[in-house]
């Protein structure tokens, strides 16, 4: 794979270089956190792994270290879901984050790779154009020509690299790759060998290779997995938010942290913007109020916890560059509706209801209703 950086002769990575990156990977962003949890880390460790399955779990749930050093959470859930996912790694069994979208499965493959191999970019991107090379191996076709099939000429994909290494493939949306693409997993997960047939050869897994791959059951592109490959992986679901204490939580961290990366000129959003945004979100996804009062129609869209996070942060975009700098309702109101609004007919129908039976009847929210109808 092509690094968004250019490493120095020794092999790493400038400061300067990593800061100045859009998005960092997991293990840089989180270098520090992880460098403190290796320090104290004492408890055993799978071969080749880099942190205990305990220090893991504190990795992606958060806590206190016994030195004081604070470890932020990653994922704000059940913790029994991550200590599943974890030890599935530990074994022969691969891992498979199911679930709606927006509900963490790419962020969480991310930080478990990161923190069980120190490296989350051994990525595979599942789309309908992805082929068997993209999972097996590929070839330099020039050097190919020239030289006949050769090491030289081989182009190595990242399962092969990870299984080389012994570290963690991530392969993202599975259930949009081709069902006799996905098929090509079979051999590698259940014999752990990747064979090279024009090269009389085969790549066999070092100890600690493993995959995650994540679905969501919402697409309508999807292609089922056969029941063979099904076998292979250990399945974790990942709901939406339980409550809506948790997903503010959620959002509210992810949105500060995105803040800083895009270096938005904007003031850290109040609370109380972001519990409305996550209320309306959340009401519209249940199709009844919080109260459960009255009952709503739900748009075609998922208005998922990543969306809600994208709505707020669109919003202070908005007020950094066009406002005082303070997240508000006019500045809300065109990513509201643009993610409530999927289909123009049937979605305006039930967003323009739930303004004007909810949104304008509630206390402090009419700000918040005369800015949505200015847009819609």
């Amino acid at each position: 794979m092509t690094s968004t950086q250019n490493p120095s002769k020794n092999g790493t990575v400038a400061a300067s270089e990593i800061t100045s990156v859009i998005r960092q990977h997991a293990e840089q962003q989180y270098a520090e956190e992880l460098a403190e949890l290796a320090k104290v880390d004492t408890r055993q460790r799978p071969p080749n792994w880099k942190l205990s399955p305990w220090a893991a779990r504190v990795y992606l749930m958060g806590g206190k270290l016994e030195n004081g050093f604070e470890i932020s959470p990653k994922y704000i859930g059940n913790p029994r879901l991550m200590e599943i996912a974890i030890s599935t790694l530990a074994t022969d069994r691969a891992l498979l984050l199911y679930g709606v979208p927006g509900t963490a499965k790419s962020w969480v493959s991310e930080h478990l790779a990161a923190a069980v191999a120190g490296d989350s970019t051994l990525l595979i991107q599942g789309t309908a154009g992805t082929d068997e090379n993209a999972i097996r191996y590929g070839w330099n076709y020039a050097r190919l020509l020239v030289e006949g099939p050769s090491p030289a000429a081989l182009v190595i994909s990242p399962m092969m690299q990870s299984m080389q290494d012994g570290k963690i493939a991530r392969i993202e949306e599975l259930t949009r790759i081709p069902s006799e693409v996905q098929d090509t997993l079979i051999t590698i997960l259940s014999e752990k060998t990747l064979p090279v047939p024009e090269l009389n050869t085969e790549v066999q897994a070092s100890k600690g290779f493993n995959v995650i791959a994540t679905a969501n059951n919402r697409d309508k592109g999807v292609n089922e997995l056969s029941s063979a490959l099904m076998r292979r992986f250990n399945t974790v679901i990942l709901p939406v938010p339980d409550s809506m204490n948790e997903e503010v939580d959620i959002v509210e961290r992810r949105v500060n942290s995105l803040g800083r990366a895009l270096e938005l000129p904007s003031e850290k959003p109040a609370l109380e913007e972001i519990r409305r945004v996550v209320t309306i979100f959340r009401e519209l996804r249940n199709g009844v109020t919080e109260d459960g009062k009255t009952k709503l129609k739900a748009p075609s869209g998922t208005l998922s916890t990543a969306e809600a996070i994208s709505v707020i942060n669109n919003g202070l975009a908005m007020a950094g560059y066009f406002g005082d700098g303070r997240l508000s309702a006019s500045d809300l109101a065109a990513g509201l509706t643009g993610a409530i609004v999927k289909d123009p007919v049937q979605d305006r129908v039930v967003w323009l209801e739930y303004l004007q039976t909810i949104v304008k009847d509630r206390e402090d929210w009419k700000d918040l209703y005369r800015a949505c109808r200015e847009v819609l």
